[in-house]
């Protein structure tokens, strides 16, 4: 069976997450797999790089499935397309891939970036696309902060008490924050890159570092939080709102 890898874009906010978990209940793999269907009439499995949460975004998530049929991938994807209308999902490309290639399994990096905005009033067409905070944030406090993050470390406290990972321990290769002008008052970015992250671990570790900027915590205490390996140490959790999947890295780009 010929195996293909799908660069997938998704908004988020209608989805109970990347993962199909039962038919009452949307995800973005029901939606991909529902429109495979109408192209192969059968029961099809996709494997993704990363299993996002309710209301995060993608505009680089990688799958991996087979199919029956020797399809020209061009094809494939502009078949996808027309199928997956008019879910918030769209094929950005399809590419033939080796056997043993695997969406998850294969890769060697995922990268994050969480969109924050800053401003009195409400968000309008990003409204759901990123996380509002009213009050001001101190940057360098917050790369401060974030500089105790980086590296190989123990993260009991940055993750989710649901968490299936068998360990805590994940190095964190970058963690960089910059800011722009935005309509009203100003878009902080941080991106964020690891081999694998635990779940929620992105989603605490933004918010903790809001804290930070807020003032509320010093930049030496996200030390201690990583320290005391205990998720009440932790700052709060961010929404999803402002949490994309901008790309999966292998040791070999299959796009090219």
């Amino acid at each position: 069976m010929p195996r293909y890898a799908l660069k997938i874009e998704y908004h988020g906010g209608p989805f109970a997450g990347w993962q199909r978990q039962s038919q009452e209940l949307a995800s973005v793999q029901g939606a991909v797999e529902d429109a495979l269907a109408k192209l192969e009439p059968r029961a099809h499995t996709i494997a993704a790089a990363g299993r996002t949460d309710a209301g995060v975004h993608a505009t680089g998530q990688v799958a991996t499935l087979d199919m029956e049929r020797d399809w020209d991938p061009f094809r494939l994807m502009e078949a996808l397309n027309h199928h997956l209308r008019p879910a918030p999902v769209a094929i950005l490309a399809a590419v033939r891939v080796a056997d043993d290639f695997h969406a998850r399994f294969s890769a060697t990096e995922r990268r994050y970036l969480f969109r924050l905005i800053q401003r009195r009033a409400p968000l309008t067409h990003d409204a759901g696309l990123a996380w509002r905070v009213q009050h001001s944030l101190d940057l360098e406090a917050m790369r401060a902060g974030a500089a105790h993050l980086i590296g190989l470390h123990d993260f009991t406290a940055f993750r989710s008490t649901l968490c299936q990972s068998k360990s805590p321990v994940k190095t964190l290769d970058e963690i960089s924050i910059t800011d722009a002008p935005y309509p009203g008052g100003r878009e902080i970015r941080f991106t964020l890159r690891a081999r694998s992250f635990l779940h929620n671990q992105v989603r605490s570790i933004v918010g903790t570092l809001e804290r930070v900027g807020a003032g509320s915590w010093a930049p030496e205490d996200v030390k201690a939080a990583l320290d005391a390996k205990d998720r009440a140490a932790c700052g709060p959790v961010c929404p999803p709102d402002g949490l994309y999947l901008t790309g999966v890295g292998y040791p070999v780009d299959p796009f090219g």
